[in-house]
């Protein structure tokens, strides 16, 4: 565990960061991107390398967001418990990419929180993949479109529409969730779907008196750097925070 104090810090507000999992997604790197932000933002940032702490109810009381990126790993009981009543008490939560929409694949309930689970990126065609397991394989050029009826949301407020070259998510979600940008993704003649598929890219979710924010782009921290993902990832954790 790390944190960031002041020694004002009883006034701030508190961050949680949770990082680990699979390492292709850099969870040191990407979360550390945002941690001067969340300082400049009036928090103190604690930092985990586990779920452990979701069980610990006196930490999790004092929480007004959590920033995950956990990319499947595994969740137990009494973690998730702990979690989902921080958030049902106000505790915020966001994350992006599979940080947060592909983590604890061991848990129903941990997706029935979060509201959408990632499928699948589709990828090139296979003359043009490369050697398995080069993550460019599954780069293709897409659109990230705001939907008119949230256009004023607060987190997607004044963006266009914009286009990415990067994993393209599939994502399995229910009606439960606001959803602020789709993405489209094509039926190519080498897939097995016959028709395209749109997913939402972009969501919120309303959970007790808590806020959850999901971001799909975020593979790896070039993304993250991309200044409109940027701008939508750190208004989503103020949109989410108690």
């Amino acid at each position: 565990m790390s944190a960031n104090t002041t020694p004002d810090s009883a006034a701030r507000r508190q961050a949680l960061i949770v990082r680990g999992g699979w390492e292709g997604h850099a969870p040191v790197e990407a979360t550390d991107l945002f941690r001067p932000f969340l300082v400049e933002q009036g928090f103190d940032v604690r930092v985990e390398d586990s779920p452990a702490v979701y069980a610990d109810a006196d930490v999790m009381a004092g929480v007004d967001v959590i920033v995950q990126c956990m990319t499947m790993s595994s969740i137990e009981r009494d973690q998730l418990d702990g979690l989902r009543t921080a958030i049902e008490a106000g505790t915020g939560m966001a994350g992006w990419h599979g940080g947060i929409a592909d983590s604890y694949r061991n848990s129903s309930d941990y997706l029935h929180l979060i509201g959408g689970q990632f499928a699948c990126h589709p990828g090139k065609h296979p003359s043009e993949q490369g050697e398995p397991g080069d993550p460019s394989n599954n780069y293709l050029p897409y659109r990230i479109e705001i939907r008119p009826e949230h256009s004023d949301h607060p987190i997607v407020a004044g963006l266009d529409d914009f286009d990415l070259l990067t994993e393209q998510y599939w994502v399995l979600a229910d009606g439960y969730i606001d959803v602020l940008a789709t993405t489209t993704l094509a039926a190519r003649p080498w897939d097995p779907w016959h028709r395209p598929v749109t997913s939402p890219a972009i969501w919120t979710r309303e959970w007790g008196k808590g806020r959850i924010f999901v971001a799909t782009p975020g593979h790896s921290v070039d993304v993250l750097q991309n200044a409109t993902v940027r701008t939508i990832i750190e208004r989503g954790i103020l949109w989410a925070s108690r």
